[in-house]
Parts: structure tokens; C-alpha cells; sequence
């Protein structure tokens, strides 16, 4: 059974930090490249950082820069480090496959806000 678990989310200021991690089970791990992505409030849910299966990343350019993404084939994780955070970083944050999808998890909201 396929299962993404996303946690590590909060209200943080901007400028702040956060570290958001994903733990997957039931898939192949090691051999699919995945992905972070974001869904705003009235707004289409967005690719903003993927690793492949040698390390190889990407990032939206909003985020180049200030967000790192990272994965530990041994614990099936993702990680997300998000740092220099903005108000238009607000978001629902959710991790899945780049290539097709499996079930979406239940995600982790950012809010980032004085």
C-alpha cells in the first residue's frame, strides 16, 4: 500500500526557517525520482523542488536559492529545507512522484506571517 506522509510544517515569520520531511512506503523508492510541491489558497498545486534518483535537482525559481531539497533512499525520506522564507511561500506542501502520481498524502501547511 502506497503511503506519502508529510510533516514538519508550522507558522513561522518571514525570513524564518523550516524543515519539512516526507516519508513514503509501499513504492520502489530508490529508483523514482520525487518531488515537492505546493498548493496556495485559489491556486493550482506547483512543482517547487524534485531529486532524481542520482541526486540530480531542480527547483521553481521562486525558490532557487533559499530552498533545499534532499532524500535518504535508506529511510525512504524526503526532505525539504526552506530557509529565507516569504509571506508567498504560504502553502499546503505536499510530496509525491515527478513522473505520474501516486495517492496524494494529506500534506503540511506553511504559513509564513508576522
Amino acid at each position: 500500500q502506497v503511503q506519502l506522509v508529510e510533516s514538519g510544517g508550522g507558522l513561522v515569520q518571514p525570513g524564518g526557517s523550516l524543515r519539512l520531511s516526507c516519508a513514503a512506503s509501499g513504492i520502489p523508492f530508490s529508483i523514482v525520482a520525487m518531488g515537492w510541491y505546493r498548493q496556495a489558497p485559489g491556486k493550482e498545486r506547483e512543482l517547487v523542488a524534485d531529486i532524481g534518483t542520482g541526486g540530480d535537482t531542480h527547483y521553481v525559481d521562486s525558490v532557487k536559492g533559499r530552498f533545499t531539497i534532499s532524500r535518504d533512499n535508506t529511510e525512504k525520506m524526503v526532505y525539504l529545507q526552506m530557509s529565507s522564507l516569504k509571506p508567498e511561500d504560504t502553502a499546503v506542501y505536499y510530496c509525491n512522484r515527478v513522473t505520474g502520481k501516486y495517492p496524494w498524502g494529506q500534506g503540511t501547511q506553511v504559513t509564513v506571517s508576522s
